[in-house]
């Protein structure tokens, strides 16, 4: 007697577009940063055209990750992202390493953290929100935990956009789109109206090179820093690959074309901040975009400015609710976590309780208060992870050299090599400025080794 035929497996959909593509990284990209940062920057570097050196060059090293990531997107077309390329190019613990620490602390973490930058942002409309607000305070030895409304704002807003996000891809790349628009917006207009008042200070892209405390080269690395944290998310698109409709095409695009977008957006606004502020006086505003608009349009520019910072907020973390989710169907589908999360919902076609099972846990790192301590812990490991998937790029070459690239980096293999020497900077400055954090970090992720172990031990 024959055995009855097995279920159809069910996959993810491929309803992605191009656009949907530029959209989220724009939306992964652009979060709180771009308002603050300019700050930390001129502090360090007070010189109007080295600020703007320092943006150009950040962007142009973000699109040179793109271009890195987009080869191998297109390569292997499939959910997850930088676990399939670490898995194709060193072997299965490589992959497995990085999406234990992305659930653990990397992404989820960082979803917890900009689930309270938006919280903190709402509490300035809605007071009950304020991170001032405190609900309830507990001691457990010398730990004390704290409940703020704005870690109850974050923690709602993750349930919100993973309920919308459950209900199909289609919803949740609906939702996102009208964010990025209204972000691209916020920021286009305050660049182009920026230049239709008059300006209030000198720009100083000119002015006689300042001398600061260790020399200008690390003054400048260290801003490099600060604003390629801020380009942070350019390769978000990578782990929906197996979501694009036609990844070999629409994947290069949305990565590039997006970081692009967010590049040039992000040097016009800071153009935009010099003729606010003289670039002397920016590193003692904490609030940089709040306050260039109220210099330039009075308290109601402060308050719009508020008000697009919010919604970019709530944007970026859609955008990363939206494809971090994405990791750990695919391992757990390879026998590599927990096996539930393997599953497909075939009516929405979606990797459902693996959106669940994230969010949960960034939810609890919410609520408890100590995302950011994990956040800042994996850091470290974050880079040497993104160190070692641009070396990947010329590992696969080597490796599979009759694989199927339909897209090949644009100017290999200066391009890549760029986006590595760049990473690898800043693993070495972490360490330096953070050992004890990075140390933890990597403590943090090696407890996946047992975890591995246990997970090969029952596949086999």
């Amino acid at each position: 007697m024959n055995p009855p035929p097995s279920a159809p497996r069910v996959e993810l959909v491929r309803g992605l577009s191009t656009w949907d593509g530029v959209s989220l990284t724009v939306g992964a990209m652009v979060g709180t940063g771009i308002f603050l940062t300019s700050s930390d920057i001129a502090r360090g570097l007070p010189h109007g055209g080295l600020l703007l050196l320092v943006w150009l060059a950040g962007g142009l090293l973000s699109v040179a990750g793109a271009l890195t990531y987009a080869e191998l997107g297109a390569a292997f077309p499939r959910a997850g992202g930088i676990y399939h390329f670490l898995k194709e190019a060193y072997g299965p613990l490589a992959g497995f390493l990085y999406g234990w620490g992305a659930f653990l602390a990397i992404m989820s973490g960082g979803i917890a953290a900009i689930a309270v930058g938006f919280g903190e942002y709402l509490g300035a409309f809605l007071p009950f929100f304020s991170t001032g607000h405190v609900f309830a305070t507990h001691s457990i030895g010398s730990w004390t935990w704290t409940l703020t409304g704005g870690q109850l704002a974050g923690a709602l807003a993750i349930l919100a956009l993973t309920t919308i996000n459950h209900f199909g891809l289609k919803g949740g790349a609906l939702v996102q789109n009208l964010l990025t628009i209204a972000k691209i917006g916020a920021l286009a207009a305050l660049g182009l109206i920026g230049f239709l008042v008059p300006a209030h200070a000198p720009s100083g892209l000119a002015a006689p090179l300042p001398a600061v405390e260790g020399g200008l080269l690390a003054a400048f690395g260290v801003g490099m820093i600060a604003a390629l944290w801020t380009y942070d998310g350019w390769y978000g698109l990578a782990f929906s690959a197996g979501e694009m409709r036609t990844p070999e095409r629409s994947l290069p695009w949305g990565l590039i074309g997006g970081t692009a977008l967010v590049t040039l957006l992000y040097v016009l606004v800071n153009v935009v901040y010099l003729r606010a502020i003289p670039v002397a006086e920016m590193g003692g505003t904490e609030r940089i975009g709040e306050a260039a608009a109220g210099v330039l349009f009075g308290p109601a520019g402060a308050r719009w400015i508020s008000a697009a910072v919010l919604v970019s907020t709530f944007g970026c973390l859609a955008a990363t609710i939206l494809y971090s989710s994405r990791i750990y169907q695919p391992m757990a589908a390879d026998g590599l976590f927990f096996r539930g999360l393997a599953e497909v919902n075939p009516r929405w076609r979606i990797p459902a309780r693996s959106l669940w099972a994230q969010s949960l846990w960034a939810v609890l790192l919410t609520l408890s208060g100590t995302y950011q301590q994990l956040y800042t812990w994996v850091t470290f490991v974050a880079l040497i992870f993104h160190v070692a998937t641009g070396a990947a790029l010329f590992v696969l070459r080597r490796k599979q050299p009759d694989l199927p690239r339909p897209y090949r980096v644009w100017g290999y293999p200066v391009v890549p090599l760029l986006f590595l020497g760049a990473s690898g900077l800043l693993v070495v400055n972490t360490l330096f400025e953070q050992p004890v954090e990075a140390l933890l970090g990597l403590l943090l992720v090696a407890l996946g080794l047992p975890a591995f172990a246990f997970w090969k031990g029952k596949k086999a």
